[in-house]
């Protein structure tokens, strides 16, 4: 497949082989979050933004598998990097239980975990941020984020956001307000208080909607003042937020807003929790949301781009009793170590950053000029987009009818499409994905 002339090609979605594949699937699957029948077929061609499905189709990625896949497909250089290691057995290893290597521990042939924590905190110093603990997945990055703050806090409060998801563990959905089946009749965590989230990038305190501003202060101040309040901010262990928000609606908040959140913070010295899981590792034009934001994490957690699961904090804030925190299988596997760290160095060599950036607002602008039917909004940071619709029925007519024409998308929010191109997206592929969507916002219309 020619990425430089590659195009969307759909004879029939699903085809046969596809659901064959849904149907055999689905008899030993409990019910999940299956968005379509689409059918990646792994053994097929597949380049950046574009993949092949089971019966041939060709399809334009802009899911980027929910954010995990940052490079697109068969990326060139993480190919090559990777095709150069000669796999041992066993690759599954316990990574918080042993240590590995590839040759000269100094300098070893394949990055592994140590050197996916080193790149890790190399991109997080600018926070003071020293050391990281792997673990399997986002959720328990997220888990891994409370223990070490509720850890060093005795126990305490914690402060969530309207709108907010952090995982489906126990303690992380304690966390989430995006939407009620998530958490209904599970057991949660106790003493979590939350906040609105800005759900307008260009709001200040007199024209705020969403709650957070109301009478001349923030809720928040309100609910932490030391006299008035009515949560203590000295029993307050962590304050979470996502610097953009993901399942929630891809909300970025206002100047405003992250300014009130920072002072706060300041104020009462507060433990922040970034979760980063799908707006880390370059999403949004820098390597952390938080970057764009006055508040400065003393927690990063991320995963998806960076393969496994990772709480990035200051050496003090971990606890030091030996085995208060573990995790077997952290640091996944030799293959999801290494391409973690292969991952942040494309980025590097390729200004992927910048290029998140560009294509980032090449999109918002092609956007605007399409004048796609029924759009009430548009909004994003880098390559983390979202274009709500009027209604929730139409969002999903609309994501139906751009995957007929070999489009894939995913939706959030309550009427939002998230939008999630390889962080190497070009030029050209940012104008079909946005034709395609055009094309079948009028057609719903």
């Amino acid at each position: 497949m020619n990425r430089e002339t590659a195009e969307p090609e759909v004879t029939e979605l699903p085809g046969p082989r596809a659901r064959d594949r849904v149907a055999y699937h689905s008899s030993v699957a409990a019910d999940t979050t299956y968005v379509y029948d689409f059918v990646w077929d792994v053994t097929e061609p597949a380049t950046g933004p574009f993949c092949t499905d089971a019966d041939g189709n060709v399809l334009m990625d802009f899911t980027g598998q929910v954010g995990a896949a940052p490079l697109g497909y068969n990326h060139p250089d993480l190919e090559a990097r990777m095709a150069a290691f000669d796999l041992p057995d066993p690759g599954k290893i316990a990574g918080q239980d042993f240590y590995t290597t590839a040759g000269d521990p100094l300098d070893p042939e394949v990055p592994g975990p140590a050197e996916l924590m080193d790149r890790l905190t190399e991109i997080s110093d600018h926070y003071g941020l020293d050391t990281v603990f792997l673990s399997n997945s986002g959720a328990e990055a997220v888990e891994n984020a409370l223990k070490i703050c509720y850890d060093a806090a005795g126990g305490g409060y914690a402060v969530t956001f309207e709108g907010a998801f952090h995982g489906r563990t126990l303690g992380a959905l304690s966390l989430n307000r995006s939407k009620a089946k998530y958490r209904r009749d599970y057991p949660e965590i106790a003493g979590v208080h939350d906040a609105p989230y800005c759900r307008d990038a260009g709001c200040d305190p007199a024209s705020c909607e969403c709650g957070f501003f109301a009478g001349g202060t923030s809720l928040l101040r309100r609910m932490l003042d030391p006299e008035t309040g009515h949560v203590d901010p000295d029993e307050v262990a962590y304050l979470i937020l996502e610097p953009v928000q993901g399942e929630g609606g891809y909300h970025v908040p206002s100047d405003a807003f992250a300014g009130e959140v920072a002072a706060v913070c300041d104020r009462h010295d507060l433990r922040v929790i970034a979760d980063e899981i799908q707006s880390g590792m370059g999403r949004t034009g820098e390597w952390w949301a938080s970057d764009h934001l006055p508040v400065d994490p003393d927690v990063i957690c991320a995963a998806k781009a960076a393969r496994v699961g990772a709480t990035i904090a200051d050496r003090d804030l971990f606890p030091d009793e030996r085995g208060r925190i573990s995790s077997t299988w952290g640091a996944g596997d030799l293959v999801a170590s290494m391409q973690g760290a292969l991952t942040i160095e494309v980025i590097r060599e390729r200004n992927l950053l910048d290029n998140a950036a560009e294509r980032g607002a090449q999109t918002m602008e092609v956007l605007a000029d399409a004048d796609v039917p029924n759009v009430v909004d548009r909004r994003g940071r880098g390559l983390m987009l979202a274009v709500e619709f009027d209604t929730e029925a139409r969002r999903d007519d609309v994501q139906a009818a751009a995957l007929r024409r070999g489009l894939l998308t995913l939706g959030c929010g309550q009427k939002s499409l998230r939008l999630l191109p390889p962080l190497d997206v070009r030029e050209r592929e940012i104008d079909m994905g946005v034709e395609l969507l055009a094309d079948a916002a009028v057609a719903v219309a």
